[in-house]
């Protein structure tokens, strides 16, 4: 069967009414998958891919992010392996090599392990330089004959720089306060491929062998096609040679099962359009070069960068011009001044049940506690939007909301009568969420249930005014699905982290805005303040209900290195404040402390004080233990009596 399958049809089959791909069949076209798409043969998908020219040169989502420029260097790569004349080019490499990331002094550079004085490409304008825009960057200049250019040069040199000596790369740093990071298949491709010709560098030697251990090991087809598609541009060893034909066959057998889900969890036009190429590098590989580039030793002579020393912020607000920026000034003024009559959730009390284990009857047991809230939450013929914290996997480690916690929930939930459960996420460390879905388990539970899953990183962005305005943006990109839900549903995990000292229910809507608009991982909202980002998420948009899975939490250094810690415990409440204080003094870690909370407090998100939160179940002196803080956390903790 998996022999019979053609891609590239399945791929025309998936075409939207405009012209191009979504990333999901339902989607209006987006630029990438419209640019793999023609990359992969497809007839059509100009038009669509034209309906985004900025008319600067640049090309990005007209109903997206204007910040988000990255799909330039798609569109540009895409046109010059598409033979359109020079002419037409030249506008559009102009403007990319006017895009420049910022340089700064980045938390991760504490650990000495990059040069962060290195130039590259942000996903957005006015952020910093990452390794997926960087590398996109780097192969569209290369591609249409710049690269000599010192940005190319340059660009290349921060690739090295990022990649890791044992094998691969992520979309930023190798170590992150002391902790080394895990590389990522996508990204280590995508930089691959940029870095064609460069030669006697052990990184790139070693990326491919890190591609060549993934290969044999991920059922994935975005993993496999983007493997497949890199080492056979760098195919000039034995062992690499060898493994090709291993990896066709796994991706042709990874395709067979993928093209049936019809869960969200299936190949959309993204993954269809990959396997595309991949399938046939052997014959038309669109992403190789034939240029020789060289790699700059020094850093770029009469750039306009800010010193790396100096640290560099994004801009204080999105709002361009005079009368822009007087129109953000006057619409700040209104949402402040309306701030302090804000009402307050319609009530802070919190339920705490006990429970030994996931193996536990969940479902009885949520029931039982949703009758505290029933009559403030409508759940019957409801559309339930569940939003669990999947961050990363690693096997053993308790990073994500545990699946049988999830499972639970959807029984719960189809038991009060929802017309419909989806479940979404969006993480900031991967964009392949399909991966992570599956390799966690949890795609078994979505499949068990018949759920849908929306990724809503490539989920549509809707504009919506910012209505805290602490982070000095004037409107958010929030997803379509995460809108459209009758009842919005955090489910976190209870964790430590160690920037924000916990990530619970509030810190758990980071993965509710568009990776699409603000890069991977996101933080252009991290360097705006976590707690100034989070707060203003909660303020626009906050969810009806929140559910945490404090069965097995995480202690130490969360919310990825840290150990399990049994609690025996779900918290639930309609005040998510009031949840997450409740949560810290589970933990014993003083909330008051936390800027999130605090700032969460000061701007009505809800109730912090003990007094104010009436506790309903279990006691939290009978449940609450000793968490074992994040390193170095007190550096970011509100010093106490303040």
């Amino acid at each position: 069967m998996a022999d019979a399958i053609s891609p590239l049809a399945l791929l025309r089959d998936c075409v939207s009414a405009d012209g191009g791909w979504g990333y999901r069949v339902d989607q209006p076209a987006h630029l990438e998958p419209t640019c793999l798409a023609l990359l992969a043969g497809a007839e059509q998908g100009w038009p669509a891919i034209e309906l985004h020219a900025g008319g600067d040169g640049s090309y990005r989502l007209s109903r997206g992010r204007p910040q988000a420029v990255w799909p330039t260097a798609l569109v540009l790569f895409t046109k010059a392996k598409s033979d359109i004349p020079a002419a037409q080019l030249k506008p559009i490499i102009d403007k990319l090599l006017t895009i420049e990331g910022k340089v700064v002094r980045l938390e991760t550079s504490d650990a000495g392990d990059i040069d962060a004085g290195l130039l590259g490409w942000p996903w957005a304008s006015d952020t910093f330089s990452w390794v997926e825009p960087t590398a996109w960057a780097c192969l569209a200049l290369r591609a249409a004959g710049q690269g000599s250019h010192p940005r190319v040069q340059e660009g290349l040199r921060l690739l090295l720089d990022r990649a890791f000596d044992h094998g691969g790369a992520n979309y930023g740093s190798r170590v992150i306060l002391g902790k080394q990071t895990e590389a990522i298949p996508g990204p280590t491709a995508i930089l691959l491929l940029a870095l064609q010709g460069v030669n006697d560098q052990p990184r790139i030697d070693a990326a491919k062998g890190y591609l060549r251990v993934v290969a044999g090991q991920t059922t994935d087809v975005e993993n496999l096609a983007w493997i497949k598609i890199a080492l056979s541009c760098h195919a000039d060893d034995s062992a690499t040679r060898e493994a090709l034909p291993m990896i066709d066959e796994r991706l042709r057998d990874t395709l067979g099962v993928e093209v049936v889900e019809t869960n969200g969890l299936g190949a959309g036009p993204m993954r269809l359009a990959l396997a595309t190429i991949a399938l046939n590098t052997a014959t038309h590989n669109p992403f190789r070069l034939t240029d020789a580039p060289t790699v700059a030793t020094h850093a770029v002579v009469g750039s306009t960068r800010a010193s790396a020393k100096d640290e560099a912020a994004p801009a204080s607000s999105d709002a361009t011009g005079f009368f822009g920026k007087l129109r953000s000034k006057m619409r700040g003024f209104v949402i402040n001044g309306t701030a302090a009559m804000r009402p307050l959730p319609v009530t802070s009390s919190i339920h705490i049940a006990k429970v030994e284990s996931y193996d536990s009857p969940l479902a009885e047991i949520l029931q039982a506690q949703f009758e505290h809230f029933r009559q403030h939450v409508s759940v019957a013929g409801k559309k339930v939007v569940l939003k669990p914290n999947l961050v990363e996997f690693s096997r053993g480690k308790v990073i994500n909301t545990d699946p049988r916690f999830v499972d639970g929930v959807i029984e719960f939930f189809k038991r009060e009568g929802a017309a419909e459960i989806i479940v979404a996420e969006g993480p900031g460390h991967w964009r392949n969420v399909q991966y992570l879905v599956n390799a966690s388990g949890l795609g078994d539970v979505l499949r068990k249930h018949g759920v849908r899953f929306v990724d809503i990183n490539h989920d549509e962005p809707v504009k919506t005014l910012n209505l805290g305005r602490t982070t000095g943006l004037d409107y958010l990109y929030l997803s379509r699905t995460v809108l459209d839900a009758d009842v919005f549903v955090s489910l976190p995990k209870l964790k430590t982290h160690h920037w924000a000292g916990a990530t619970l229910s509030l810190k758990n809507l980071f993965g509710s805005l568009p990776g699409i608009c603000y890069g991977w991982p996101k933080n252009e909202l991290h360097w705006r303040g976590i707690p100034n980002s989070i707060v203003d998420i909660a303020l626009t948009h906050m969810p009806h209900l929140a559910i945490v899975d404090g069965i097995v939490g995480m202690e130490g250094d969360g919310p990825l290195a840290g150990t399990a810690k049994p609690v025996g415990a779900i918290v639930m409440g309609l005040d998510l404040l009031a949840v997450d204080a409740t949560c810290c003094r589970l933990m014993k870690m003083p909330p008051e402390r936390l800027p999130t909370l605090r700032l969460a407090e000061q701007k009505r998100v809800g109730n912090l004080k003990e007094d104010a939160i009436p506790q309903l179940g279990e006691s939290i002196a009978s449940l609450a233990q000793e968490f074992e803080m994040p390193p170095e956390i007190e550096k970011q903790l509100v010093p106490l009596g303040k």
